[in-house]
């Protein structure tokens, strides 16, 4: 177990290491990120109020009906949120909330009425925002595979954020960025797969499903593509999200999951964009009602697919980061842009920014990130390479 930090602009970007049994690994992580879940707990707290008006205790108390969930998904996890919760010295049912907190507000939403979280506020911010990319055999000069986006949320947890790395008997070795107390949310393992994630938006009608973290976690488990789909395409979903799955290899499958039907594209060569909407056709069961609900969806998707076009006269491994953080450093339409900033329009609780940027070479096995904003901080090499645990190259 190592807990370092890595200076990376004008934030520290916590780094925890886990190993062992679920029970062990959990413990560890709640004892070094202590700090960053009580801090989340706090934010969601005043958050969880503001739209919804819900008290954390009643949070908690709701959080209990997604415990048979997770559970018939992955006894293993749920024994690994126990241990989070006794390394941070708060309750189970804390962690489970964490780890269910969009879903928790969704249904909430649902039986009172609400669209959405933002419900009330501004419509033009999705559950979860983010812009993801895969750069395959010939999509650069550099002959190599990456995998990154930008994670767009709610401000006031960028201080909750951590990198961990996750050595667990049996499995591939993970890397990913998590909210602390989180089990899953997007990163890479050893075995040469990656994950990325974006938000979509629409009301299915279903109340309980299975939490995104846990779910991005499964799939990160996955030793080869074939199990990562299977993950996806099985789960009781609760919410939509383009899930972005690449393999060092040379192949991405971006697969667009709703609590109904899925639909997805399976690329070879080239580059993968995507941002928080539907790029593959709009769900049947919200065709008649679907409006983006990310209005800067819309634009960031060209803005990013015109300015990676650059990386096919880029050879060099150097330039290629560089290109790519200029990309993801565009300001059009500013705050609400690529590289997301604080809207002063918003309540303080309910503003958004890019809280981390992220640049992983699956060839080479260099996992990058941004403490923050990719404008304003470069991307920082983490103290682990992927390629060091079961099935690494």
């Amino acid at each position: 177990m190592s807990d370092t930090t890595v200076p990376a602009g004008t934030r520290a970007i916590p780094m925890i290491e886990i190993s062992g049994g679920p029970r062990e690994r959990g413990r560890v992580h709640g004892e070094a990120a202590r700090q960053e879940i009580a801090r989340s707990m706090a934010y969601y707290e005043e958050a969880y109020g503001a739209a919804t008006g819900l008290t954390w205790e009643s949070v908690v108390d709701e959080a209990r009906k997604w415990r048979p969930v997770v559970a018939a998904a992955s006894e293993e996890l749920l024994e690994e949120m126990a241990g989070i919760a006794e390394g941070a010295g708060v309750s189970e049912t804390d962690i489970l909330a964490l780890n269910a907190r969009g879903e928790i507000v969704r249904a909430a939403d649902s039986r009172f009425g609400r669209s959405g979280w933002e419900a009330g506020a501004d419509a033009g911010h999705d559950e979860e925002g983010c812009s993801t990319f895969a750069i395959l055999p010939g999509g650069s000069g550099v002959d190599r595979v990456f995998s990154g986006q930008n994670w767009d949320w709610r401000s006031g947890t960028e201080d909750t954020t951590i990198v961990i790395r996750i050595v667990q008997p049996g499995k591939p070795t993970i890397i990913q960025q998590v909210e602390a107390g989180q089990v899953g949310r997007h990163g890479a393992n050893s075995a040469g797969l990656a994950l990325q994630a974006n938000g979509l938006s629409g009301d299915f009608g279903r109340s309980i499903g299975l939490p995104q973290p846990v779910l991005r976690r499964l799939i990160l488990d996955s030793a080869i593509m074939h199990d990562a789909l299977q993950a996806a395409v099985t789960a009781r979903l609760q919410i939509a999200v383009n899930l972005l799955m690449v393999h060092r290899d040379g192949l991405a499958v971006a697969m667009e999951t709703t609590p109904g039907s899925h639909r997805w594209s399976t690329t070879l060569r080239g580059r993968v964009v995507h941002t928080n909407h539907y790029q593959y056709g709009v769900p049947d069961e919200i065709g008649s009602t679907y409006r983006p609900s990310s209005m800067s969806s819309v634009y960031r998707l060209p803005l990013i697919e015109a300015g990676l076009a650059r990386l096919d006269d880029v050879a060099i491994p150097d330039k290629l980061h560089q290109v790519v953080r200029e990309v993801l450093s565009d300001h059009f339409s500013y705050p609400c842009s690529v590289c997301e900033h604080d809207d002063d329009r918003l309540p303080r609780v309910e503003r958004y920014k890019t809280l981390m940027s992220s640049l992983i070479d699956l060839t080479s096995g260099e996992y990058r990130v941004t403490g923050g904003n990719p404008c304003a901080n470069d991307y920082t090499l983490v103290p682990w390479n992927l390629h060091d645990g079961p099935g690494g190259q």
